[in-house]
């Protein structure tokens, strides 16, 4: 907490630009100004889309995954867990490395469609939000697959027999049994996974390129580059309000309805 206290408190001192020193003060100016630009603003609206994006399709594509390894009765079923916890090995860094070998003009994807004759030019994946979305993706989707499958795993199978043989179709059994009772599950997956999306840094950074920003490559840069203490720690609590806002809303939302 001590850290925490300290940024806040540079976050309200002032900054002069000309001789980029932090000057003791106690000014809101720093939130002002980062709320009263457009730049600012649609940077953490970046965020925040890029962010409620990649949680979905988490939770879209975890959900029937962490299923079927809780359900199988495979002897090979830790093999399917070390799969879904080998890529957490390798660094955020590195692994958006690997997805710009793969979404490259000359990489490995481009350069398979061009040999099908699927494309006459390059497709342009790289510097997009569309990379920096599925690379966030593939860095978040085991945190969400490995909370779903903890809890999906403590399901008794014998409820979702029981929801069959009562006639409901797979789509009834899910919406009314499984859904339901793996919801501790979901909001944990999507809590930890919107947070991880929400303060992505090497992702962005290196997928997203000079002309995408997100809200933690804008506060490494207000830190290191423009040296600016009190803008870059205003920033920093604006994203960490607007993060942990935004998840007890949904976690709120959701439990109203569960008790409806």
């Amino acid at each position: 907490m001590a850290p925490l206290a300290i940024l806040f408190r540079y976050s309200l001192n002032e900054f002069v630009t000309t001789k980029k020193v932090m000057v003791e003060a106690v000014t809101l100016a720093n939130y002002v100004k980062f709320f009263t630009d457009p730049y600012y603003t649609t940077i953490l609206g970046v965020t925040v889309r890029v962010a409620v994006t990649v949680t979905a399709v988490c939770l879209v594509v975890g959900f029937p995954l962490a299923y079927v390894v809780a359900r199988t009765q495979s002897r090979f079923k830790h093999l399917l867990i070390i799969s879904i916890v080998l890529p957490l090995f390798v660094g955020n860094a590195v692994r958006a490395a690997g997805w710009m070998t793969v979404f490259g003009n000359r990489g490995f994807l481009n350069t398979t469609l061009q040999w099908l004759g699927l494309i006459d030019k390059p497709l342009e994946i790289m510097f997009t939000e569309t990379a920096v979305i599925i690379g966030i993706i593939a860095v978040n989707l085991p945190f969400m697959v490995l909370s779903l499958q903890s809890v999906i795993e403590g399901i008794d199978r014998s409820v979702e027999e029981a929801a069959f043989s009562l006639g409901a179709p797979p789509g009834t059994m899910f919406r009314r049994v499984l859904w339901p009772l793996a919801l501790p599950g979901i909001l944990a997956g999507t809590i930890l996974t919107f947070i991880l999306a929400m303060n992505a840094y090497a992702t962005p950074f290196l997928l997203g390129g000079p002309l995408f920003k997100m809200m933690a490559p804008l506060i490494y840069n207000q830190f290191t580059q423009q040296t600016n203490w009190p803008f870059g720690g205003a920033i920093a609590f604006i994203l960490m309000t607007v993060t942990l806002g935004l998840t007890m809303a949904a976690n709120l939302l959701i439990h109203r309805r569960r008790a409806n």
